[in-house]
């Protein structure tokens, strides 16, 4: 009998015994997978809701001193305060935010960023009950000759990457200018890079009320109304139904009226009523 063959195959069992404990520390369970609406909510980290946003998209969220405000923030801290958690918004590219990859890597519990819900994203996140409703603008120089969503054929717009102000521009035959945000959407549009901006009305509204001197409002789609959700990964139900239980009560309390009054103002006239649920 070969005596080293013998050795050699009596180790097998042995090594695979030593890797194995390598091998189990390495498969970490999804924190954020919870099926059981009623099950104890999983978070990313324990003790902090996480939340995916995206700045600057005022007046949804913004950086203010360091910190993340707006509308959106807001409703985080509200839902993370009835969980007995604190809130920590990070701010990630918007299409990380429309494929889902946020959610879906564990980045993040939860996505607040003004995000609209749509039958493509609903494929690869869950939705909230609905939190505001936003009419699709167009915005302009002073002066600009465009009046309508037919104006922009052929037309210099800019938009932000992954939003329905791109696919509006696009489906009305603009040659749409991608932008990763707001702010260097606006500069392009005040400096001539741009003929028209399109984006969501409380958007546009606040760069208007930022600079009236530069900017109008060409045209407001009020056919096109995009509901605003917050969204989380399809796995984790229970956090779902928690932050749908915050929603509805900040309905219900009147708190959201306040929350967009004091970030949105004239134009929380489009905001959500109690009843209108994406989910």
């Amino acid at each position: 009998m070969n005596t080293a063959i013998f050795k050699k195959a009596s180790l097998k069992p042995l090594a695979l015994l030593a890797m194995l404990p390598l091998a189990l520390t390495g498969c970490v369970s999804t924190a954020n997978e919870n099926t059981d609406p009623n099950g104890e909510v999983s978070l990313v980290k324990s003790g902090t809701l996480s939340v995916c946003t995206n700045t600057p998209y005022k007046p949804f969220e913004y950086e203010e001193n360091g910190t993340i405000v707006g509308l959106d923030a807001d409703i985080a801290n509200a839902i993370a305060s009835d969980l007995g958690v604190k809130a920590q918004l990070t701010s990630i590219s918007f299409e990380g935010l429309d494929s889902g990859t946020g959610l879906a890597t564990g980045q993040c519990d939860i996505a607040l960023a003004g995000i609209g819900v749509t039958d493509e994203r609903k494929s690869k996140m869950e939705f909230t009950t609905v939190y505001f409703d936003d009419n699709l603008a167009i915005l302009v120089p002073k002066g600009s000759s465009i009046t309508s969503a037919a104006d922009l054929k052929g037309v210099a717009v800019g938009a932000q990457q992954a939003t329905s102000g791109e696919t509006y521009a696009k489906e009305n035959g603009a040659e749409v200018i991608q932008y990763e945000d707001t702010s260097l959407m606006f500069s392009a549009l005040k400096t001539g890079q741009v003929k028209a901006v399109a984006a969501n009305l409380s958007v546009v509204s606040e760069a208007l009320t930022n600079d009236p001197n530069s900017f109008k409002i060409a045209y407001q789609d009020s056919e096109n109304t995009e509901q605003i959700a917050a969204a989380v990964s399809s796995n984790n139900k229970a956090l779902l139904a928690k932050a749908n239980s915050t929603i509805t009560k900040l309905k219900e309390n009147g708190e959201l009226d306040k929350m967009k009054a004091k970030w949105v103002g004239a134009t929380s006239s489009t905001s959500a009523s109690a009843s209108s649920s994406a989910s």
